[in-house]
């Protein structure tokens, strides 16, 4: 994996700055990856205040799998952060293609069209992996460390919030893209993820309610 100057080893505040800046990265889908570590880092919080706890004995096997998981999905997260980051450059690459010949016009069209379905799978993975937390959310809900239980209700919620801004990151680039196949199960995929993240948030919070 390519770290593009490191980003996540910069400060909070430099990347906030970066963000509110005139730079267009980072964008929606860099910054909706980089929120979502926050909410997959609550869930697993509550993960590890469980683990090793005798009155949540019976579940540490379950505790492991978890924790196992939300490390794989902060460096999956870490990684699509940067890819959103890229596909931005491989965006403005082919819009500056030369375009005078009807060969070069042709081969720009191309190349836009490629980079415009690549803008729109990076964020739609990060949807995909924000509906993952919520998942781990439901699931520690039912057996969490009752003393710190809303935060992992807080988790969901960021989550899903995370997922709706990548989505209207891959939304975008959609009204670009020539293939209206690829745009068909785009738009399918993006409804289904958005149905359920809602399910998976409404039964992961409900749970958290009822062990407050």
């Amino acid at each position: 994996m390519i770290l593009m100057d490191k980003y996540f080893d910069k400060s909070y505040r430099e990347i906030i700055e970066e963000a509110a800046s005139s730079s267009p990265t980072p964008g929606g889908g860099n910054v909706s990856a980089m929120v979502a570590c926050m909410g997959n880092a609550m869930v697993s919080m509550v993960a590890n205040l469980t683990s090793g706890k005798e009155k949540y004995a019976e579940y540490q096997s379950q505790v492991d799998a978890l924790l196992e998981k939300s490390k794989s999905i902060m460096s999956r997260l870490e990684e699509l952060a940067y890819a959103d980051m890229q596909v931005f450059g491989k965006f403005m690459a082919a819009i500056k293609m030369p375009k005078e010949t009807d060969e070069e016009k042709q081969a720009r069209s191309a190349a836009m069209e490629e980079a415009s379905k690549t803008a729109t799978d990076v964020p739609m993975d990060i949807a995909a992996t924000c509906v993952e937390i919520i998942e781990l959310a439901v699931d520690l809900a039912a057996y969490g460390n009752k003393g710190a239980i809303s935060d992992v209700g807080v988790g969901a919620y960021i989550a899903e919030a995370s997922m709706e801004g990548a989505l209207l990151s891959a939304d975008i680039n959609l009204g670009g893209i020539k293939d209206q196949e690829y745009v068909k199960n785009a738009v399918a995929k993006r409804d289904r993820l958005r149905q359920k993240a809602q399910e998976l948030r409404t039964k992961a919070v409900e749970a958290v309610k009822e062990r407050m």
